[in-house]
């Protein structure tokens, strides 16, 4: 039998004035890290060209999560909450760049991931290459269902758009995908 802790009567009224999420704010946010982090700089690594912004994006990331974690509702829907910050920060920094990303350590050789080498093969640089030359909807999209392999309704809620918008994304990245590709391919 587990022994009960009681707790002094007096402490009750100050922990029932916490919200829940407050009291599991550094569970979830370890859960989601362990779940999600890898697979997090993998795919900010497809919209940045740097393997330390990357990393530095999804740590901005978890740290914005744990911030505004009390307004979380449904903890099965913050791994799609988490992946729509680090879409937005890698959408900021390819446009203006972020304050505390702007000193980037240097690259480390030893540190050169899996994905890393993949993304050296010359075929599948064109693919990265012309994925990122997209619309940046449409390149949203295009990783989300193809890369994360999610689905239409978990790419809408991700990205806050009607499945009918992600549907034709997906249609016109796709489309664009091939013809760019298929005309590179041409030129060899």
């Amino acid at each position: 039998m587990v022994p009960v802790l009681a707790m002094d009567d007096a402490l009750l009224p100050a922990f029932a004035a916490l919200p829940v999420a407050a009291l599991d704010v550094d569970a979830l946010v370890v859960d989601l890290y362990r779940q999600e982090g890898v697979a997090l700089v993998r795919l900010a690594r497809l919209f940045v060209d740097d393997l330390n912004a990357a990393e530095d994006l999804v740590q901005e990331a978890f740290i914005r999560l744990a911030r505004s974690a009390h307004r979380i509702e449904d903890p099965a829907k913050a791994a799609a909450y988490l992946r729509s910050i680090v879409l937005n920060l890698a959408r900021d920094h390819n446009r203006r760049g972020l304050v505390s990303l702007r000193h980037q350590l240097p690259a480390d050789d030893r540190r050169v991931g899996a994905e890393d080498e993949i993304v050296l093969r010359d075929d599948q640089r064109r693919v990265l290459d012309a994925v990122r030359e997209l619309p940046t909807q449409q390149r949203n999209c295009i990783v989300l269902r193809y890369y994360e392999e999610l689905g239409v309704a978990a790419i809408a809620g991700a990205l806050g758009i009607s499945e009918n918008s992600v549907k034709t994304h997906l249609k016109r990245g796709m489309a664009s995908l091939a013809r760019d590709l298929d005309e590179e391919g041409g030129e060899r």
